[in-house]
């Protein structure tokens, strides 16, 4: 069976800035976590990085980051993100072997899209961290792996974040944030649909 496209949703608690401020984040389970060797027991418990936000983020772990679809973005900037953020293995340590190639292929279509409807592609963020797909098949096999320390790890976590802070500051306000006047009370417009040159 299939593992969901989407396996949960995480809300990141309020922080300082407005609630106004708001980021969808999509990271793959697989990005950041330790290595470890796979078995038939089934996965462990995602494992993911703690980006410590300052501010209320909307976080959907997925099993592959070549799994999020164009509606899944395009939902996400619907129902009120000023950003959008995907978080993915880098594109040679996939578990899904071209998942991380597919995402970038669909943020780069997306960008496309975002900037002929006026929201900006730059609305739109890929990130990359080191993944473990190489790391957890050395380990089924019985070879050692490199040890990566936690510190560098947590840099470029904190290196991510702060690209999105540093973006969030230039973002003008999307369409959805500013407010639209009352309708007036007809809001429709009489059309004369007469065609007076055919009754003479």
């Amino acid at each position: 069976m299939a593992p969901p496209s989407i396996l949960c949703d995480v809300e990141q608690p309020a922080g300082s800035a407005a609630d106004a401020t708001t980021v969808t984040a999509f990271v793959c389970v697989n990005c950041a976590r330790p290595s470890e060797a796979p078995n038939s027991g089934g996965r462990s418990r995602p494992i993911v990085p703690r980006f410590d936000w300052p501010f209320s983020v909307r976080e959907v772990l997925v099993p592959c980051t070549g799994r999020i679809q164009p509606e899944h973005v395009l939902k996400a900037f619907e129902s009120g993100a000023r950003l959008v953020c995907a978080v993915a293995c880098q594109e040679d340590n996939c578990h899904y072997l071209e998942g991380s190639v597919r995402c970038a292929r669909r943020v780069d279509y997306l960008r496309a899209i975002l900037d002929e409807v006026g929201l900006g592609g730059e609305r739109l963020m890929l990130f990359h961290l080191p993944g473990t797909a190489a790391e957890d098949m050395a380990l089924g096999a019985g070879r050692s792996v490199p040890v990566c320390t936690a510190e560098a790890g947590d840099a470029r976590v904190v290196a991510i974040r702060d690209a999105v802070l540093r973006a969030l500051d230039g973002l003008a306000p999307t369409p959805f944030d500013i407010d639209v006047p009352e309708a007036a009370e007809d809001p429709y417009q009489q059309v004369d649909t007469s065609d007076d040159a055919n009754e003479d």
